[in-house]
């Protein structure tokens, strides 16, 4: 009986862990019911009022149309403290902000320019050498020949061919003939690791805010951005943050309702495809 009890709790003990550490849902989930401090966030600039003022014409067609009570839901992120090196091979230090629901990394917290191509990074599990492919075919507009993307990774034929094979296998870039090309739409990728940011950081009290889940975990980003920017890459800190979002409801005369996105630090619509969820 003693020796059952034993291995029930080996059992219990080794799911546990491999839910905390595999499935970011649950830990989201675990989360929201045992934080009952503050959280970090980037300070909204605009109300839902201001938003809903400015854009009344674009939302409110006819007068028919009328406003439903605004939502207010918080989006995680992660702001990493770095230190990294330029091609002039100087020392660097700097911030990035990245997203835990898609994948991808804030370039400018004024406009919410995004990359696109990391989320796909994340799901492939690309190494360091497959973005050494990915970044030289990003800095050539996503398409060099086989010879030409040889020549930039400076790579005698027996090693490249296995990191070509290898990240097309993973479907980060085709190989047409003699044409490599990314495998991403409208990809935009970046060697150097920066967010512009000019919005400071506020604490929150819980209430239990509603907090949207994580697709991905603090250390996938990790793994990929140190993978992709590098051996000098370092992350001296990184920080749960969360981005102000309201949802805005419009009641239309049929009775259907129409929901958008709204930054609170801009002001913008975020287009839904930022805002996928699990």
């Amino acid at each position: 009986m003693r020796t059952l009890i034993i291995c029930t709790l080996l059992v219990l003990a080794g799911g546990g862990w491999w839910l905390w550490t595999k499935n970011a849902p649950f830990r989201n989930f675990i989360a929201e019911y045992v934080d009952n401090g503050e959280f970090l966030t980037l300070e909204a600039r605009y109300t839902p009022q201001q938003i809903m003022d400015k854009h009344s014409k674009e939302l409110l067609p006819t007068t028919e149309h009328n406003f439903q009570e605004p939502n207010l839901r918080f989006y995680p992120y992660v702001l990493l403290e770095i230190k990294y090196t330029q091609p002039d091979r100087k020392s660097r230090e700097g911030v990035i902000l990245w997203s835990l629901v898609d994948g991808e990394l804030v370039l400018n917290s004024d406009t919410w320019e995004q990359t696109h191509g990391f989320e796909d990074a994340i799901k492939a599990n690309a190494t360091s050498q497959e973005f050494k492919v990915i970044n030289a075919l990003a800095k050539n507009k996503g398409t060099l020949s086989r010879d030409q993307l040889q020549a930039e990774l400076h790579l005698e034929r027996d090693v490249f061919e296995p990191w070509i094979e290898s990240a097309r296998q993973k479907h980060l870039i085709t190989v047409r003939g003699d044409i490599v090309q990314l495998h991403f739409q409208d990809p935009k990728l970046i060697a150097t690791p920066q967010t512009k940011i000019n919005q400071r950081l506020v604490s929150k009290p819980y209430n239990h805010a509603q907090k949207m889940a994580a697709k991905y975990s603090p250390s996938e980003i990790e793994k990929t951005a140190k993978a992709a920017f590098g051996a000098d890459f370092t992350i001296r800190n990184a920080t749960t943050v969360y981005l102000p979002v309201y949802s805005i409801e419009v009641a239309n005369p049929d009775g259907s309702v129409l929901t958008s996105y709204w930054n609170a630090l801009n002001g913008q619509r975020i287009q839904p495809r930022y805002l996928a969820e699990n």
